[in-house]
């Protein structure tokens, strides 16, 4: 997914030299704030994740099981053409991603971007990202937290588009008969977070 330094490859360097070229300028301008948005693939026990994130915080973690060009060609129209390619910008929340997959982290404290997200959809967000670490709430309780008691489908369907896996866990989302529902990233990922963290049955936590 590095994008080759366009000078650079125009003056006919050769391949190294050009990814060199195009990291120096990245973590420039990640130094100097020149971007609006800077992206990076980090590598997890559930595969490669996609990081976005701006000045207000993380803004996409995304499962790379498809075209990740194509993910970030959508939000580079929607927020900005301004994105850059830097792992260094991103090394905050790589690293707490990091700490949680070892077991170190039961909460993220690096920012998280809500600005895109409205309405209900941002309630039960917000609602699912209180959920504590190791507990698991049903789709009703998500959905009456949000102001909605009978919307437990609508909040399904908000959770089923969080731009932001893992730390915002909707994971911790599940049928309240203890069957896990869905999962945007596949259901053998959702059963991976939950042993990681140890999630009881929604019924017993609420």
């Amino acid at each position: 997914m590095s994008n080759p330094d366009p000078i650079a490859a125009a003056l006919g360097a050769p391949a190294p030299e050009a990814a060199a070229a195009a990291k120096r300028f990245a973590d420039r301008a990640a130094a100097d704030k020149r971007a609006d948005l800077y992206y990076a693939a980090v590598e997890s026990p559930l595969g490669e994740l996609l990081l976005v994130a701006g000045p207000r915080g993380l803004a996409l973690l995304h499962f790379v099981d498809d075209d990740a060009d194509a993910t970030l060609d959508t939000i580079a129209q929607r927020r900005s053409p301004r994105i850059v390619e830097s792992a260094r910008a991103l090394e905050r929340w790589r690293r707490e991603l990091d700490e949680y997959f070892n077991g170190k982290r039961r909460e993220f404290e690096a920012p998280v971007d809500w600005q895109e997200l409205k309405g209900f959809r941002r309630r039960v967000l917000q609602a699912t990202a209180a959920i504590p670490y190791g507990e698991a709430r049903s789709y009703s309780t998500v959905a009456a937290c949000a102001g909605s008691p009978k919307g437990a489908r609508a909040a399904g369907n908000a959770l089923g588009s969080n731009p932001i896996a893992i730390v915002i866990p909707c994971h911790r989302v599940r049928h309240a008969s203890g069957g896990l529902g869905g999962y945007t990233g596949g259901l053998e990922r959702k059963e991976m977070l939950l042993a990681i963290e140890g999630a009881g049955q929604p019924g017993q936590r609420g």
